[in-house]
């Protein structure tokens, strides 16, 4: 079973002989005495990104409403700065139960449940008003049915912003400025699909790279949301921001249907509400992120293009829209009906 354990993490740095032991103790010993109600639980939640950052921050709050409304019997220890691995690599290891909560962006996740692409869909989305009211109503509650047979329960949707484009070279208003740049994308089909559609170069690249490839000239830009952008340093070369915002896919709060199988009642229901209560506090933290990013760019000389021509960035969708939103044009539409 070890071995089984240590396999599944697959990275090198997991295989430290301590810190195997202790996680393997935990994933046993939390319902050690068969998940009765008066039994000490420990949950594990992962994010790959650090400890301050909004989304950590929300499941922080959701650990401590957890903690609060269970009188000190469920203790959530979350492991920031991709400590349990990548997104890919985490949402696996929640489907086996060895992780028992865990944020992710829902780009990962569509590799499991195709129909999330719909939320990733270039476009799809016309404000974060629009987005909210999708994913914390019915649709949102129809997708996240599907995710129950492939081993995982959906708790809600976290905001990680509007990716926009920005480069170095020039300020892009339309579609056609963007013509022959070379953008680093993420490894999804859909955005590559996405940047050539509107005339530009797909490059692939991590995004620990990006500032490199950037500085030395090999990307003319990239794609990202505001915090992004500014944090990682990338607006000191790319100076223009072109606010199209193509993409709003949410962050989305994963549990382990393994571990909440083990769980009472009223446990499940204690974590929905503290899940629920750390969605609002989330996207404030996330609100505010962002204002302080614009000011720090603004302040910087960088150029911020608010007025884009936004319909020429989605006519030129067709061939995207046709290749990933094959069977999901109902959909589609019903999001786009959603006021």
């Amino acid at each position: 079973m070890c071995r089984n354990l240590i396999s599944a993490l697959k990275k090198p740095k997991f295989l430290n002989i301590i810190f195997i032991p202790l996680l393997f103790f935990s994933v046993y010993s939390s319902f050690s005495l068969g998940g009765n109600e008066k039994n000490h639980v420990i949950l594990r939640a992962a994010d790959d990104h650090e400890l301050t950052y909004p989304t950590t921050q929300g499941l922080l709050k959701m650990a401590e409403l957890i903690k609060k409304w269970s009188h000190g019997r469920i203790s959530v220890k979350v492991y920031p700065s991709a400590q349990l691995g990548s997104e890919r690599e985490t949402i696996e290891l929640t489907r086996k139960g060895i992780i028992d909560i865990n944020r992710v962006n829902i780009n990962p996740v569509t590799q499991i449940v195709p129909e999330f692409k719909i939320l990733a869909l270039p476009y799809i989305f016309r404000s974060a008003g629009h987005l909210h009211h999708v994913v914390d109503g019915e649709i949102g509650k129809e997708l996240m049915e599907y995710m129950v047979s492939k081993g995982l329960i959906g708790l809600g949707f976290y905001d990680s912003g509007q990716r926009s484009f920005y480069n170095s070279i020039r300020p892009v208003r339309t579609a056609a400025d963007l013509k022959g740049l070379r953008l680093r994308v993420q490894k999804a089909e859909i955005v590559k699909d996405m940047v050539r559609a509107l005339g530009a170069v797909p490059i692939p690249m991590a995004f620990e790279e990006v500032y490199t490839g950037l500085k030395t000239g090999v990307l003319d830009g990239a794609e990202n949301n505001f915090p992004s952008w500014v944090t990682k340093g990338h607006f000191e070369i790319a100076r223009f921001y072109t606010a199209d915002e193509h993409s709003r896919a949410p962050e989305i709060i994963l549990f382990s249907k393994i571990t909440w199988e083990r769980l009472s009642v009223q446990d499940r229901q204690i974590i929905r509400k503290a899940a629920a209560e750390s969605i609002p506090y989330q996207r404030r933290l996330w609100s505010i992120m962002v204002k302080h990013s614009i000011e720090k760019a603004i302040a910087a000389g960088c150029i911020i293009a608010t007025n884009v021509d936004k319909e020429s960035f989605f006519n030129a969708m067709g061939p995207v829209y046709k290749k990933h939103a094959r069977n999901l044009e109902q959909l589609a539409e019903s999001i786009r009906n959603v006021e």
